[in-house]
């Protein structure tokens, strides 16, 4: 059985989360450093909550103190890692089964607290969270005067059909 809707969230998120750093690194000498230091938080906390979630599923402690890095990444580290990352999300969600999506794992949030969600919402909330995000640092790239890539759901499907009639 198809991992539905999962295997479309993560991909979705690879294809958007890919589209958007291609988009700021084509524009990277047009971004005020102010600017450009609050898109490399925004990335890095997406980047640092994906990390995390991937340890939750994968049963590891994650180790972190705060859903961020203590010291800001430089932006091309942040997208190689947020290339790997995406690339790993979509390959776990297209072998997770049923039965996986629907397992409960108990884990710790960054702050401490505990936490338990099944695999299925861990995926749902590492697909939303990035979105919402992605959307920040959208309105950034606008306010400079820079378009951001295409990044609706419409969107990728409509690619994805591209590639497949291809």
């Amino acid at each position: 059985m198809p991992a539905y809707p999962y295997d479309t969230l993560m991909r979705y998120k690879r294809w958007a989360t890919n589209g958007l750093t291609e988009a700021v690194a084509a524009s990277l000498n047009r971004i005020p450093d102010p600017d450009l230091m609050l898109i490399r938080r925004l990335l890095d906390h997406i980047q640092t909550v994906d990390e995390i979630f991937a340890d939750n599923l994968e049963g590891r402690p994650h180790g972190r103190r705060a859903p961020r890095s203590f010291e800001l990444p430089e932006f091309e580290t942040l997208a190689r890692k947020a290339i790997v990352t995406a690339d790993w999300y979509v390959s776990y969600a297209d072998v997770l089964g049923p039965a996986g999506r629907d397992e409960t794992i108990d884990f710790t949030y960054s702050n401490g607290a505990p936490g338990r969600m099944s695999r299925g919402d861990m995926l749902l909330h590492v697909a939303m969270h990035g979105t919402y995000h992605r959307g920040n640092i959208g309105v950034i790239l606008q306010k400079n005067g820079i378009e951001p890539n295409a990044d609706r759901l419409t969107d990728f499907l409509a690619a994805e059909r591209t590639l497949e009639a291809a």
